[in-house]
């Protein structure tokens, strides 16, 4: 029996997505019926309906913090979800790609596995997606000198091997490839921050994400966003560090 019920899951989360649709509504009314009523009542009819973030942005920071968190199950829906909300194939395919560096490689192949089908039914292919090699965006030469410097001198004596390849690999190449962009790589990093309980790399991420282009609003919206898919206690660790940026860049 509990093999059907899996096999039954399974292929639920693997039909297209369908406006209002969520793949565990039967089992979820049946062994939490008020988290039922949260839902649809809250979650589906009004967290994702908000003005402060579009549906496309809710998507992208949701598929982030769920490969974050190597939260497969939901993925396949959120990922048809998140296609039907204007968020594109390269678009997904870069977050994961960007999010191996950011929430490891184990959950980058899981959130892969989770992409793969859902690709294949609608015929997107390798054809279809950028390879290693682009035409990188232009690099903004005076804001990498100075985050270089500040890495070199922190931590060149620890691990150079690290320092190396966050210049080369990350920040001179990782965040150069433009079928991300700079705001929405800058989006799904500070989402995975959060979803990862990484707040203390977020400061930089949402600073940089806010020179990029995404207004405080936008960034509030988020963090009450992601309260429902990375739990409250993550989103209360990471409200005293927007704050200080919100207030820094305000006096600024």
């Amino acid at each position: 029996m509990k093999k059907i019920a899996a096999t039954a899951l399974t292929l639920s989360l693997a039909v297209p997505f369908e406006a209002g649709a969520d793949p565990l509504r039967d089992a979820r009314a049946s062994v939490a019926p008020a988290l039922d009523s949260y839902a649809q009542g809250l979650l589906d009819a009004d967290v994702w309906r908000r003005a402060d973030l579009t549906p496309r942005d809710r998507s992208l920071v949701t598929v982030a913090v769920l490969i974050a968190r190597t939260q497969s199950d939901e993925l396949p829906f959120q990922i048809e979800r998140a296609l039907e909300n204007g968020v594109t194939p390269t678009e997904i395919a870069e977050t994961i790609t960007h999010l191996a560096f950011y929430s490891g490689w184990a959950n980058a192949n899981a959130a892969i596995i989770a992409a793969a089908p859902i690709f294949e039914a609608r015929g997107i292919s390798s054809a279809d997606l950028p390879g290693a090699e682009v035409d990188p965006l232009p690099l903004d030469v005076e804001a990498e000198a100075a985050r270089e410097a500040n890495v070199q001198q922190n931590f060149s004596d620890v691990a150079p091997g690290v320092v190396a390849d966050t210049r080369d690999v990350l920040f001179n190449d990782l965040w150069l490839r433009p079928g991300l962009d700079p705001r929405d790589r800058s989006l799904v990093t500070v989402a995975a921050l959060i979803g990862g309980g990484m707040q203390a790399q977020m400061g930089y991420h949402l600073n940089r994400a806010m020179d990029n282009g995404l207004t405080q609003e936008e960034a509030a919206g988020m963090l009450s966003h992601l309260a429902y898919y990375a739990g409250w206690p993550n989103i209360f660790s990471a409200l005293p560090i927007a704050r200080d940026v919100f207030d820094a860049r305000s006096e600024g």
